[in-house]
Order: C-alpha cells, then structure tokens, then sequence
C-alpha cells in the first residue's frame, strides 16, 4: 500500500481511472510472489534493504520533479525516525513471514490490516466511528484470517516443500499486517505536518538505513551471480510498485477522494492468490479462496461503510500519537 495524503476532490471515476485503479490493485496483489523470487536467493532483509533503496531512488526523484521540500525542521525529524522504525519492523515480518510461508498466504493475511486501522482510529484516536457496516467489514476480515491459521493445509512432518505454507510464517504475517495498520495511521498524523513525499522519502531512508545494518549484522549475504527471476522480483518491488503504483495512485488523488480508489484495493488479495497460482504453483485450496473472499469483503465493507450508519460507541482518545 502507498502512503498517500486524502482528498475531498470526488468526480466520477472514468473508464481509464477505472482500469488504473485495477492495474494497480492487481501490481500490489503481485507483491508477496515478488518477494517470493527474491528470497529464494537472497535473506528476506536483504530484499527490504535493496527494494528500498530503488524506493528511495524513486522518491528523490518524484519530490525533485514535483518541486516538495525535502528539508524537515528538527521538530519534525522524529516523525519521518518513527515512520522509518515501523517500516523496517513491518516489512522485516512481511518478508520473513512470505519465505516462511507463501505468497498467496501474504497476499491474504496482510489485507488483514484493515482491522487494526479501523480498531486504532475507533478506540485510540477517536477519528473515525464504528459503524454496524464497518463491524461486518472487520468480522468479515477477521474470519478470513482465522480460516487460513485455522483450517488452511500444512506440510507434515515439521518440513516443507517450497512455498508450502507454515503456522509460523502465517503468524508473522499476521503481526507485520497489525503493524502495517499502526503504520498507516501514524502516516496519516505525520502527513499533516510534513509534506507527504517528503516523509515518504525519509522514512524510506531510515528504513533501508536499518534494514541495511541488520542484514550486515546477522545475515548471510554474499556476491554472487543471481537468477533473472530474483533480479525481476526486486525490480518489481522497487520500481514496479514503489514507483509506478506510487505515481498513478497520486495521479487519481490528484483528481478523486481515496474513498473511491481505495474500494478496488478489495480485488488485490484476489489478484494475489491467482498470481501466486499461476507464478509460483500455489494450490487453490477451498479454505485458501474462502479466506480471500472473506478479507476482501471485509475490505469492501469497511470502505463503503455509509455516514448513516448507527455508530458503536467510542471511547475517548489516549494521547495523540
């Protein structure tokens, strides 16, 4: 998902940004089959280190072409530190989570997010209501996740053929989806006090800052020749995703509220369960489909959750994050 500030703009989505909204759902669902390639070489922090650093690339590039500031005053610096620490820890479980398990799992399990951002917006920083549609949405997502920890088939025998999803792997997927929720809600608050390209920036340098240090420190990475296929899935992640996906969805926010784009982001752990069939051999088992029908209903219902709806009640918000 991009880190992307809202707009109030709300024209009618068009044909072309119909097929944008798709094609960009669909390169995200493709995300977890990427890292898929790229672990079958490389350590899972090693791949971060490197798909952020094209990120970064990427982001210096667009803040220069788009005339933002990159400067932050020393009482904002702490914001894009903290930004950074939640992208090193969410995207250190997500990848060790896909190597561990498969991506057609991560393409399911990380969609979960959604419980934790409405979760914390409801009950922490009281922004936004629970809506009866809103908790249809979440126990949807919520029973998607459950179906695939619970009900999903696992190797036997402790071992594991390659992609074969583990318990391990899913519950680390799970932990990197809480805080990918935690992340967007602090990007949210952060957004409104730097410009939004600029954190994006620096929170990518300090995420590629320790993802490098950790990988130096404790894994295993040598020079070597690579296979295309983990050369394309790192190109993927840092070009085809943080770049080009980046650039359209701030093209459409250019034009149209997030409510609208983000209701297709329902299709992307569809688009990544067919991808990891179709790429990496991932089995389309009934309980895999079930749950990735449940988490993107669960998606679906969460954003077209209406103003009319009868709100639960709110406890008032801790402090400020």
């Amino acid at each position: 998902m991009a880190d992307i500030p809202l707009t109030d703009r709300n024209p009618p989505l068009g044909p072309t940004a119909i097929a944008l909204c798709l094609l960009t759902a669909a390169l995200w669902g493709g995300t977890p089959v990427a890292i898929s390639f790229s672990v079958d070489e490389l350590p899972p922090v090693a791949v971060a280190a490197i798909r952020f650093a094209m990120a970064a690339g990427f982001m210096l590039v667009w803040c220069r072409w788009e005339g933002s500031r990159l400067a932050l005053p020393a009482g904002q610096r702490w914001l894009a530190f903290a930004g950074g620490g939640l992208l090193f820890f969410q995207i250190w479980f997500f990848n060790l989570g896909v190597a561990w398990s498969n991506s057609s799992h991560g393409s399911v399990l990380i969609n979960t997010f959604v419980l934790w951002v409405v979760a914390i917006e409801h009950f922490i920083t009281a922004e936004s209501r629970l809506t009866a549609t809103k908790a249809g949405g979440l126990a949807a997502a919520a029973a998607g996740g459950l179906i695939l920890i619970l009900l999903a088939e696992r190797p036997a025998g402790g071992t594991s053929a390659l992609d074969e999803p583990t318990l391990a792997g899913d519950l680390v997927l799970l932990a990197s989806a809480a805080i990918l929720g935690v992340k967007i809600v602090f990007t949210r608050h952060a957004v409104r006090k730097i410009p939004p390209s600029a954190f994006i920036f620096w929170h990518d340098v300090v995420g590629v800052a320790l993802f490098a240090a950790w990988s130096l420190a404790f894994e295993d990475v040598t020079l070597r020749t690579l296979e295309p296929s983990t050369v394309l899935g790192l190109l993927y992640q840092g070009l085809v995703v943080a770049g080009f996906c980046f650039a359209v969805q701030a093209m459409l926010l250019r034009r149209h509220s997030a409510s609208q784009i983000s209701i297709f982001s329902t299709a992307t752990p569809l688009f990544g369960i067919v991808l990891a069939a179709l790429f990496r051999g991932d089995r389309l088992s009934p309980w895999l489909l079930a749950s990735g029908v449940c988490v993107a209903g669960g998606i679906l219902l969460v954003n077209v959750s209406r103003e009319g709806d009868q709100p639960f009640r709110r406890i008032p918000p801790s402090q400020p994050l």
